[in-house]
């Protein structure tokens, strides 16, 4: 079986290693932001899996291909990008990772299999929590463990990606939000996301990197 992966984060890489290590698969990895096509029809994958990807994918290439997306919300709640922020800005601390076949909308195909995850703590353990569910997840479509689902529209949100701008902190938020808030919003934007920020009176910005809730 052939498998075809594209992604650039360091979590989604990091899956894709695993797998290739763990399974007797042909894989081609692609570290990239852009799709080859011609190269993907090279290859005629099984499955092409596009995790921690964050542009549009042609429908002729879902329809052709079985693309997989991993995302990490309980479809169809929290479509959209910035998943993981937009949930824990609102105090979620449970959530789920989603695995689904890629159709022509956003983030709307059947769903193949799901398994919870946990917001707490920083974003390095949410990634290594990510990455450990996304191999065991992964592991069970290639041996055809999973049965499709299709989304419930009526259940549907849907989020925009988080701005940069909107990593700063407010003097608002500061005299109005409590520190649980505080604190999630520092941790959600630590590396490799726009960090959190303060801004002084002469318009620089102190970046704030890390914190602990004490």
């Amino acid at each position: 079986m052939k498998i075809y992966c594209v992604g650039y984060r360091n979590w989604a890489l990091n899956i894709y290693k695993i797998l290739k290590k763990n399974t007797s698969h042909k894989f081609k990895v692609k570290n990239k932001k852009k799709i080859s096509i011609k190269e993907i029809n090279k290859f005629n994958p099984s499955y092409i899996l596009f995790y921690g990807w964050s542009d549009k994918v042609p429908y002729f290439l879902t329809k052709k291909y079985f693309c997989i997306m991993l995302h990490p919300s309980p479809l169809p709640k929290f479509r959209g990008g910035s998943p993981i922020q937009n949930q824990i800005i609102r105090n979620i601390k449970i959530t789920k990772v989603t695995l689904f076949k890629m159709n022509h909308k956003m983030d709307a195909g059947p769903i193949l299999l799901t398994q919870s995850l946990s917001l707490e703590g920083h974003i390095k353990d949410i990634f290594e929590r990510l990455t450990k569910i996304g191999v065991n997840l992964t592991l069970k479509i290639f041996k055809k463990q999973y049965k499709l689902k299709v989304q419930n529209e009526k259940l549907v949100t849907v989020y925009k990606r988080r701005l940069p701008s909107e990593s700063e902190l407010t003097i608002k938020e500061i005299k109005n939000k409590n520190s649980n808030y505080l604190y999630n919003k520092i941790r959600m934007l630590e590396d490799p996301y726009p960090n959190a920020y303060i801004k002084t009176k002469e318009g620089k910005k102190i970046k704030i990197k890390y914190a602990e809730l004490l």
